[in-house]
């Protein structure tokens, strides 16, 4: 591994976390245009499944057609731009009804029926359709792009298409949520990938956390672009990160005996952390609210066949990093309220924190470049 760097830079200045114009160019350069993690295909079971992402004020539904493709539609009628469904996930029972006025689409978004319509002169129904987003799937997880003209996702997110990281390895595509917590904070997003990207503050913040993975135990495999990360080694390699240190379900097969010692967390720019443990994989899916209000789901994802062992118990994981999440929401929300002091400047990362100064380079980057 490369020594870890920090480059000399300091942290983002105040505006970074305030100001509306930033805000806003941020929602049109970075929200609009990049591959955002919308789920997993596991929500999305059956024809009809679906889910929804809230995108820089728009809404896109991501749902499982009548033959098995996926689909993501912008959440709005072609008739008076009425929302179509307000719910986080369901099911399409007969197709997508506007509430409004009940045209009705079928799940690859072609309108099936439109009321009264045939009365309109020229009206031509195959015109009107539920305008598309760009969809992605890697290794059993959904992205998308509302761009319209959005850069393919394997040149946007090279890393994930790395063989040699082998995150096929977690069998990713083969996990189901055993629990999901939705949390809304009052702080900038950039934050929270701050926030994830360091373990400087671990040993006051985070003392179970510390004890099962100490902070100096920790390596950076990729410390440039979109995609950021590494491993960390546990205490006891025969653990993982829970409650009592010890393992909810068997480690995933297809891991070594070192992958099975370590934790390897990645940031997935802008929008995911995924956290990948001997026994389970925790996601963290990152959408931005406001300037300084941010809604953080969290899932514990394990192998399905873990979920219906007997005896299978999630709790001491989602126990484990509930805590930890908490306590860093309130770090997070400390410093959200000191960056508004007019006597803050920007102060220099440590060593440590390199993670976070790649993290800045490769957002203003995109800022700039957009």
């Amino acid at each position: 591994m490369k020594p870890r760097t920090a480059h000399g830079q300091r942290t983002l200045p105040g505006e970074f976390f305030s100001s509306a114009d930033i805000w806003r160019e941020e929602q049109s350069r970075i929200f609009q245009n990049h591959w955002l993690l919308a789920g997993h295909i596991s929500a999305l079971h059956y024809p009809g499944d679906y889910l929804t992402l809230d995108v820089a004020g728009s809404s896109i539904i991501v749902v499982r057609g009548m033959s098995g493709e996926l689909y993501a539609h912008h959440n709005i009628c072609r008739h008076r731009g009425t929302r179509l469904c307000d719910e986080r996930r369901g099911t399409f029972g007969g197709g997508i009804r506007c509430p409004y006025h009940a045209w009705i689409y079928t799940l690859d978004g072609t309108l099936a029926a439109a009321p009264h319509m045939r009365e309109v002169a020229g009206f031509d129904a195959s015109k009107w359709g539920l305008k598309r987003a760009a969809l992605a799937e890697w290794n059993g997880f959904v992205f998308i792009n509302a761009a319209e003209n959005p850069a393919p996702f394997a040149e946007a997110l090279p890393q994930l298409g790395s063989r040699h990281r082998g995150f096929e390895r977690w069998l990713l595509a083969e996990l189901r949520s055993a629990h999901q917590t939705a949390y809304e904070i009052d702080a900038n997003w950039k934050l929270f990938f701050h926030n994830y990207s360091e373990c400087y503050h671990c040993p006051g913040a985070h003392p179970q956390l510390n004890t099962l993975t100490p902070f100096r135990n920790s390596e950076n495999d990729l410390d440039e672009g979109a995609v950021l990360g590494g491993p960390m080694v546990m205490s006891n390699p025969q653990g993982s990160m829970t409650t009592h240190g010890g393992r909810c379900a068997p480690p995933f097969a297809t891991l070594s005996d070192e992958d099975r010692s370590r934790v390897y967390y990645y940031t997935l720019f802008p929008s995911a952390f995924l956290s990948l443990h001997p026994d389970y994989v925790l996601l963290h899916r990152i959408e931005p609210l406001d300037i300084g209000r941010t809604r953080v789901t969290c899932d514990w994802y394990f192998h399905r066949d873990a979920l219906v062992a007997p005896g299978f118990n999630a709790q001491p994981a989602v126990e484990f990093w509930d805590t930890t999440n908490r306590q860093d929401w309130t770090l997070c929300e400390s410093a959200q309220a000191g960056m508004r002091s007019a006597a803050w400047e920007p102060g220099p990362y440590s060593e440590l924190e390199s993670q976070l100064a790649a993290f800045d380079r490769h957002y203003l980057r995109v800022l700039k470049s957009a």
